[in-house]
């Protein structure tokens, strides 16, 4: 089956990458992916190994390399041995409205028969007072400790 994926290094990127190998300071993935993508060259001098022989050769999963070769071919050299950054987004809870009546509340008497506020306890008079839909006592927790408030 002909590949689709086709590394082809310039003398450039070959020393760089070799130099990078010889250093060995570097992330650990980083380096693998050099030593993939020096196998894996194509361009005349570059040895041309197929995707089984360079997995078998350096231990790694015949998807790591088709994933490099991939990589290379279609985001860049950098993108091939960079980690790319995180996509996902993080839907903040508490806003800052709603992070000074939490404050707030810890700060006043504690409910009837309670010595203290207790996290869940906090959650859940957020919630029953309106000033969120939902929210875990995790949160409340990450919360006060980012506040510095000392609940006594």
């Amino acid at each position: 089956m002909k590949k689709k994926y086709i590394v082809t290094l310039t003398e450039a990127e070959r020393r760089m990458l070799q130099a990078m190998l010889s250093r060995g300071k570097a992330a650990a993935r980083k380096l693998m992916h050099a030593r993939i993508l020096l196998k894996a060259d194509a361009s005349p001098g570059g040895p041309g190994w197929g995707d089984g022989a360079i997995a078998e050769g350096l231990e790694v999963g015949r998807a790591t390399v088709e994933r490099v070769r991939k990589e290379f071919v279609e985001e860049g050299f950098e993108a091939a041995l960079e980690r790319r950054p995180s996509r996902r987004q993080y839907q903040q809870t508490l806003d800052g409205d709603a992070e000074a009546h939490l404050v707030a509340l810890a700060c006043q008497k504690p409910p009837e028969g309670r010595s203290r506020w207790t996290l869940t306890l906090l959650a859940d008079r957020m919630v029953e007072l309106e000033y969120v839909e939902q929210v875990s006592y995790q949160t409340v927790r990450r919360t006060l400790k980012k506040t510095n408030s000392s609940l006594g």
